[in-house]
């Protein structure tokens, strides 16, 4: 029975289990199928990684205090964030790795580095 890459279509010699002709096949082929859930997770990553780097920028001391404006200006996405704390006091911040933020009022935001 003859048998085919699945990728480039070439004949397949040796196990009779082998399903592609050479690494790079199988790479193109896997890759290829998991192109789509790569992107959304590619995407997702990218868009944290700027969040992290407008908050780290606005934040060099530890701890600052920023606008609404000041951050979308930026390009920040306030739906993307990695992990949300709520102290004992009921304050809600909303993290990106380390750096944090808390919504204050009139539009403002308190910026915090945990560590």
């Amino acid at each position: 029975m003859e048998r085919n890459c699945l990728e480039c279509g070439t004949k397949l010699q040796g196990r009779v289990d082998k399903k592609f002709c050479d690494d790079g096949c199988r790479n193109n082929h896997n890759n290829r199928l998991n192109r789509e859930t790569t992107n959304a997770i590619r995407n997702t990553n990218n868009s944290l990684k700027r969040n992290w780097r407008i908050l780290n920028s606005l934040n060099p001391k530890q701890k600052s205090k920023t606008t609404r404006g000041k951050l979308l200006e930026l390009g920040f996405n306030f739906n993307l964030y990695t992990r949300i704390y709520t102290t004992k006091a009921g304050a809600v911040y909303y993290f990106v790795y380390d750096q944090g933020y808390l919504p204050l009022e009139n539009d403002y935001f308190a910026l915090v580095k945990r560590e």
